[in-house]
């Protein structure tokens, strides 16, 4: 399999294999981080826009799945509610995504390594943001910051998920309108790399074979779900990050 991988050696392949299957159970277990982890992990032996090329299927599928969990109504419904977000966030992806290859590599790990670092250390610090009466002045701005980031490093989940944990979102529905939210961000991905060229016939194959063992990723994560306490998982998950956004950092101020 690795003959089809120019860029890869066969332990570079087994290692994005590890990361998937990492980035699909802790997706599982709480919803979101697919991206940052995917980014994070593959970001360390190979170069941004390959890194971003791997993630960019697999998070489709994954999204997918979560987005329809309770049914293509309930999803429907979460695309009305949060319909400024998403066509916000939508447009300034688009826009973002054309920069990713003309921006230098160290530009590239500090703006994915930055809201990584921010989003754990906010929320390991227990630090919480309440909105009360949210307006559609605030949903557009959280969804073009949402956007522009995920056009550039494929991770656009930490502004989400502290705006809805602002909203006080309720659990089942938080994860649903993740999934929506992500699975719409996702197949914008997708058609804005195809025309920025990092999804291409080198890279395509790559991101294809890594949904097996997301997906793969997602079962034991919805198994673990079930079974551990989330808040605990939750809290090591937020290290992981941490851990992984100032590893990026690290290489962007060093290169």
């Amino acid at each position: 399999m690795t003959a089809l991988f120019s860029f890869l050696s066969p332990a570079e392949l087994a290692a994005a294999f590890g990361i998937a299957l990492l980035a699909g159970t802790v997706k599982g277990l709480v919803g979101f981080a697919m991206p940052m982890i995917f980014i994070s992990g593959l970001s360390m032996f190979l170069a941004p826009d390959l890194a971003l090329a791997g993630l960019i299927l697999p998070t489709l599928v994954t999204n997918g799945m979560q987005a329809l969990r309770q049914g293509p109504a309930a999803a429907l419904a979460s695309i009305r509610k949060f319909r400024v977000f998403l066509l916000i966030g939508l447009v300034c992806l688009l826009l973002s995504a054309q920069s990713v290859r003309l921006l230098p590599q160290q530009a590239l790990l500090l703006v994915i390594g930055l809201p990584v670092t921010v989003f754990a250390c906010i929320q390991l610090m227990g630090k919480t943001f309440s909105i009360t009466n949210p307006t559609r002045r605030s949903e557009a701005m959280v969804g073009g910051i949402a956007g522009l980031i995920g056009g550039v490093s494929g991770v656009w989940g930490p502004p989400t998920v502290a705006y809805l944990t602002a909203l006080n979102t309720e659990k089942t529905e938080q994860i649903r309108v993740q999934g929506v939210i992500y699975g719409l961000g996702a197949v914008a991905l997708l058609v804005a790399h195809v025309g920025s060229g990092v999804i291409r016939t080198e890279t395509a194959p790559f991101s294809l074979v890594l949904i097996l063992p997301a997906v793969a990723g997602m079962w034991i994560g919805g198994l673990l779900h079930d079974r551990i306490d989330q808040v605990l998982f939750r809290r090591a998950t937020l290290v992981v990050l941490l851990i992984a956004g100032l590893n990026l950092l690290r290489r962007g101020v060093l290169i």
